[in-house]
């Protein structure tokens, strides 16, 4: 049976992170820990970081590797972490919700649309960063276990 896409072991709440690449670091070890992907791909989403920021807009990052990552990736996965004072993600682009995600083939683009529909709504972004437990985010993102 395939991992779940996202489960409360994936979901970080109210994490204190000082940098950009400790952010994108912490994301990709809740992937790496749980068995989603294999190490360097924490690797390819910080080059991922070089090439194109992954800041979204409305407080939101959605860190996720290279194209050549998907070797790296064992199964499906999203991590969530939450920092309630926010991580400059360069530019004064400041970041307080965090969604990493690691995708088999093309998995990831589905994903990232359904999370993008999501988080394009302001109220949505935040009523995910005021979480108070794990399982409220998932009934926030539920449509992407489906």
């Amino acid at each position: 049976m395939a991992k779940e896409i996202l489960s409360t072991e994936n979901i970080e709440l109210g994490v204190q992170v000082s940098s950009k690449e400790e952010a994108v670091r912490y994301v990709g070890g809740i992937l790496l820990n749980n068995g989603y992907v294999k190490e360097n791909y924490i690797d390819k989403m910080l080059e991922r970081e070089e090439i194109a920021t992954t800041f979204m807009g409305n407080s939101l990052a959605i860190p996720h590797g290279t194209e050549d990552a998907k070797k790296e990736v064992i199964e499906t996965g999203l991590s969530v972490v939450t920092v309630p004072d926010g991580v400059d993600f360069s530019d004064g682009n400041i970041v307080k919700l965090l969604i990493g995600i690691a995708g088999k083939g093309d998995e990831h683009l589905e994903i990232l649309s359904q999370i993008a529909i999501i988080c394009s709504e302001e109220e949505n972004v935040e009523k995910l960063i005021q979480a108070s437990s794990k399982e409220e985010i998932i009934t926030l993102l539920n449509e992407v276990n489906e």
